[in-house]
């Protein structure tokens, strides 16, 4: 995908790159969107191959157990960057504004990082990003091919399939001759809906019988009455859309051009000499529903809409190889990228360092988290919800709305299908109520 001018420049830097270490470990953040936790070769998908993704997590950690705790774009991503919930940083939709950000990019680059936010930013139309003083962007969702981006203020049309021209951006701003420390945020568009491969990829999972969900058959019976609703919207429902498997496979043949493109990072540090001092991530802003329950899209608690992949690899702190299975939430990149740079972590930040996880693996971080979603104008199907998942129970609760609230036991029942706040047991519904309201009031 380099053409001659760019090869010729990557070997021009190559040497005063690896001049740029000074102590201090570099950060690159790759974040998809509504790429689902089991997305991914290394979780044993039946056809979907991801080298490049699944080398971060051989080469240091997977977390098993990540979860975000809004399953919507732009909460989420302001969550990863301030390390907060979405009441306490005020982004609780996807129209909402955003032009200032305390966060760990404003942090770094006031100590002297050179920061650098390429690709989809989902969180307002202004051209802003607090706490990058390089960027290539573009506004909303952008599209699959021959975006126009806005590059540092200025306006381009840039021919080509999205994801390799965001590869081709961060590569020649990794290989610069620098002498601080770096942070890239790299935010793809892949895989969100309606996803459109490129030709190259149009026959990953060809033939591949994509399995059914044991959710997809459900009568729906014991479930909060927005569910049936939603499931025959043509908004995160597929009651009316019996295609929804075709749309999975379109779906997962937008991955391979990501996992390439890591490849491409991959190289462009080890031949600067930077990637054994480059703090490598890898997460989505959400997960997603592929006819569990008969939803499609995310927004709801379900596992599958919450749950992402979550891969770092540093060999200076993180054990090759390491699973952790501690609960860690997106609010936790944050705090722990500061961690790592040496710098002190604000007091506001409600998310907690991982760098005791990984001196110790089986190290229980938390035992349960607060769940939060706000009712958008444009999506009415789903409405306002809390909750509160913990090592074996789910709850969540819809305080504007007079529906049932669930209750499941995850450890018995995996997939949610047993409503137990349906049933009679309400000395259990009490119990949990007075703990998620204890959660709750911490928040």
């Amino acid at each position: 995908m380099l053409n001659r001018r760019r090869f010729l420049s990557t070997l021009a830097v190559a040497p005063a790159a690896a001049k740029s270490r000074a102590g201090r470990p570099n950060f690159i953040f790759i974040l998809t969107d509504d790429q689902r936790w089991d997305a991914l070769g290394i979780m044993g998908h039946p056809c979907l191959k991801t080298p490049h993704m699944d080398r971060i997590a051989r080469e240091g950690v997977r977390f098993a157990n990540a979860f975000v705790t809004t399953s919507l774009c732009s909460p989420s991503r302001a969550s990863f960057l301030s390390g907060k919930y979405a009441r306490r940083h005020g982004v609780k939709d996807n129209s909402t504004e955003v032009t200032s950000l305390e966060s760990f990019a404003t942090i770094l680059q006031r100590s002297g990082y050179d920061t650098a936010q390429i690709g989809k930013w989902h969180m307002g139309e202004s051209a802003e990003r607090p706490g990058f003083t390089h960027s290539v962007t573009f506004p909303g969702q952008g599209v699959y091919n021959d975006p126009v981006l806005t590059i540092n203020g200025k306006q381009e049309r840039v021919p080509g399939y999205l994801t390799d021209i965001l590869t081709d951006y961060s590569v020649d701003w990794i290989q610069r001759r620098r002498s601080a420390p770096f942070c890239l945020f790299l935010g793809h568009k892949a895989c969100h809906l309606p996803t459109i491969p490129p030709p190259r990829h149009e026959n990953v999972c060809a033939g591949v019988s994509l399995p059914s969900p044991p959710s997809a058959n459900s009568d729906l019976k014991g479930k909060p009455a927005w569910v049936a609703t939603r499931a025959d919207s043509k908004l995160g429902g597929v009651r009316k859309s019996p295609g929804y498997l075709s749309v999975y496979r379109k779906y997962l043949q937008t991955l391979p051009s990501v996992d390439e493109g890591i490849g491409r990072i991959f190289e462009a540090l080890e031949g600067t000499r930077q990637l054994d001092n480059t703090v490598l991530i890898f997460c989505s802003d959400n997960g997603f529903l592929h006819g569990e329950h008969h939803l499609t899209n995310k927004r709801a608690a379900y596992e599958e809409s919450i749950r992402i992949p979550f891969l770092m690899r540093y060999p200076k702190a993180i054990p090759a190889g390491t699973v952790a299975e501690s609960m860690v939430l997106n609010i936790d990149l944050a705090p722990t990228i500061l961690s790592l740079a040496g710098l002190p972590v604000p007091r506001d930040m409600q998310g907690k360092s991982l760098l005791p996880v990984f001196r110790n693996p089986r190290l229980r971080l938390r035992d349960r988290f607060f769940y939060e979603y706000y009712e958008e104008p444009g999506f009415r199907e789903t409405p306002t919800m809390e909750g509160m998942r913990t090592l074996r129970w789910k709850y969540v609760t819809y305080p504007h709305k007079n529906d049932l609230d669930e209750l499941y036991d995850l450890s018995r029942d995996p997939h949610e299908l047993n409503n137990l706040a349906a049933g009679a047991d309400t000395k259990l519904l009490k119990k949990v109520r007075e703990e998620f309201r204890r959660l709750k009031s911490g928040i």
